[in-house]
């Protein structure tokens, strides 16, 4: 075993290794030191490394995540999902995760770096996908703790021993068949469009194996708040907290992150923001404050750059 985050291939300084890959290099501060557990990569498997038309891209702290180039990379909106989840879990840090169509890994590996003792699954679809999050999982040397599972979440086989689950996150894709013109990238489309279904899809699962006291923490576009509420009851679970996220000051919200979990005994579902009370013992959901990604300068808010500094990412 080699600590990666001290010793690399001998060309990885200039950005390219042997196998055709990019590594990039990191951005920080002068004197920055990354928080939280540190990647431990096995020396003995190249192919844990980014091969042609990939690149290793850091993440949170010293984690690293492999992408395609030309396909689906990490966003904002993971980001926002993986710390939103971690806030939700408050001092009680979950013993068992899993990411609902977890794509190239990156609310996983968030989530594992945050959480160095918990036992975290990824389901994900896409062949190319899971094949890229499981590299990104032995690249930081995790596969002793974290796993993921190429299956349909639709099909029993895919969540079969995944509970009970602390902490259950996804993030869907928001837009439903025939609503806009769909990439022909490697794996874009399905991440955009619900070719596998939407948030109905999500909740179903979570339902099926999350903890009594465990929380589902999703995303979704922000226009899309009355189907989330109706997902959840449907589901049986109850929306106790949303969140909107705006892009830059002034703009309108973007996307949203929400958290529910299994009503309260007597309660009868999730109801409508701004209802103090509801059927039985349930009461309206949390509106968290918007979280402002730019000011109107362009430039990272202050409440953005606390949460990259929560998740491990350098502030300059």
């Amino acid at each position: 075993m080699m600590d990666v985050a001290r010793d690399v291939a001998p060309d990885a300084a200039a950005g390219v290794l042997s196998t055709g890959g990019i590594v990039r290099p990191a951005r920080r501060p002068a004197g920055w030191k990354a928080p939280g557990p540190r990647p431990v990569t096995p020396a003995d498997r190249p192919e844990v490394w980014p091969g042609a038309g990939e690149d290793l891209c850091y993440l949170a702290g010293d984690f690293r995540i492999l992408q395609r180039v030309d396909g689906h990379r990490w966003s904002a909106d993971d980001l926002v999902t993986a710390w939103f989840a971690a806030e939700q879990c408050g001092g009680d840090p979950p013993r068992r995760t899993v990411d609902l169509g977890c794509g190239i890994g990156t609310v996983l590996l968030c989530t594992a770096w945050r959480f160095p003792e918990a036992r975290c699954t990824g389901v994900e679809a896409q062949e190319v996908s899971a094949g890229l999050a499981r590299r990104s999982v032995a690249w930081n040397g995790l596969e002793g703790r974290v796993d993921v599972r190429h299956g349909d979440m639709r099909e029993p086989v895919s969540l079969e021993g995944l509970g009970p689950a602390d902490l259950v996150t996804g993030t869907p894709p928001y837009l439903p068949p025939g609503t806009g013109i769909e990439s022909s990238r490697v794996q874009c489309a399905p991440c955009r469009f619900e070719h596998r279904g939407g948030v109905e899809v999500y909740f179903e699962a979570a339902a099926q194996f999350l903890a009594p006291r465990g929380v589902f923490v999703g995303c979704s576009a922000a226009r899309q708040r009355d189907r989330v509420v109706r997902s959840a009851e449907a589901s049986g679970l109850a929306l106790e907290v949303w969140m909107d996220a705006i892009p830059r000051e002034g703009k309108a919200p973007l996307f949203s992150v929400y958290a529910a979990r299994r009503p309260a005994q007597g309660a009868r579902g999730a109801h409508g923001a701004g209802d103090a009370h509801g059927a039985g013992e349930t009461r309206g959901f949390e509106e968290a404050t918007p979280l402002v990604i730019r000011g109107a300068d362009g430039r990272f808010t202050d409440t953005f750059n606390a949460l990259r500094r929560a998740m491990g990412i350098p502030v300059f």
